[in-house]
């Protein structure tokens, strides 16, 4: 293991700002992990630090394939991290939605540029990364549809799903969107947490990783087979929203099967304790996302389902 400083920011009241890398092997530049770019990021860089333990261990029994060079970047975040911040601090704007960067830009333009150079010449990237709302999710991996994604090799990581996303205008500054237009084969990887640590997903996570680069002939590695994924697209998934504000009593969870009529969660008066609300199913299938929050607004999606094929 080989650790480099991919990039730096003077602090002026503060320590400076380093974004380190650990390489493994040496040769042609085969595969790029990035986790945390947000500060609530907690699983994604605990999944990449149990992911650089993991090929620390591998490379020390020689199991990096000859000419085949690993780079592991567990967090970018860390200003906002340290005060309990999911986006940069200073002007709460979201790094991932700055790439590929500018060089004389904003803090997180320059930053995004700064990490992006260093990881935009590798052949596969795959990030760690979380949902633009609170909730959890089945363990998946999701591409853009740019032209250039292939749900083939998304399927070598051996999780439940793939999901297809049509990028709309704000993903095209996404680090996974401009990865494809630099030719990197991109994955976005989800677990089933964010800002608390969640030991299954995250062994699954570092165990999809292992897997797919031992598929991709990168590391000599064996595990189990894990799943045969179901490839979806967003437009085979039904949003649930909350028809009123209150206290969120949640009532089913990711990966479990729902009827028509399900009451999937329950709304509570904060003030007076009764239910104002009962959330039902619209339809039959798979709970894919839930809302976690113990507070939810109206109109809030609170559940995406995977509906059945038939529907």
């Amino acid at each position: 293991m080989r650790k480099e400083l991919i990039w730096s920011l003077p602090g002026l009241y503060r320590e400076d700002m380093e974004v380190y890398g650990y390489h493994f092997g040496r040769g042609d530049k085969a595969a790029c992990v990035v986790g945390a770019l947000r500060g609530n990021e907690v699983q994604q860089m605990y999944v990449c630090s149990q992911l650089v333990k993991a090929l620390t261990e591998l490379e020390a029994k020689g199991a990096i394939v000859n000419n085949n060079e690993i780079l592991v970047i567990p967090a970018v975040n860390y200003y906002s991290m340290n005060i309990g911040k999911r986006f940069w601090a200073a002007d709460n704007s979201d790094i991932n939605r700055k790439f590929p960067g500018r060089a004389g830009g904003e803090t997180t333009e320059r930053i995004a540029d700064g990490v992006f150079a260093r990881v935009r010449e590798y052949s596969y990237g795959v990030q760690f990364t979380s949902f633009y709302m609170p909730g959890e999710f089945v363990p998946h991996v999701r591409m853009m549809e740019t032209g250039r994604q292939s749900p083939s090799l998304a399927n070598l990581f051996g999780l439940p799903y793939v999901v297809i996303r049509t990028p709309q205008p704000y993903d095209t500054t996404t680090l996974n969107y401009n990865w494809q237009l630099w030719d990197t084969s991109a994955f976005s990887v989800y677990t089933s947490a964010t800002d608390r640590i969640d030991q299954a997903s995250a062994r699954q996570g570092v165990a999809s990783v292992l897997r797919f680069l031992t598929r991709m002939g990168i590391l000599r590695y064996t595990s189990h087979s894990g799943y045969i994924a179901s490839v979806v697209h967003e437009s085979d998934m039904t949003d649930v929203l909350a028809d009123r504000p209150g206290i969120y009593c949640q009532g089913f969870a990711p990966g479990q099967e729902v009827r028509r009529g399900d009451v999937l969660a329950s709304v509570v008066d904060p003030q007076v304790g009764e239910t104002v609300s009962r959330i039902l199913s619209p339809t039959d299938g798979i709970v894919f996302f839930a809302h976690s929050s113990p507070l939810v607004m109206e109109g809030t999606v609170v559940f995406k389902i995977i509906r059945r094929l038939h529907e």
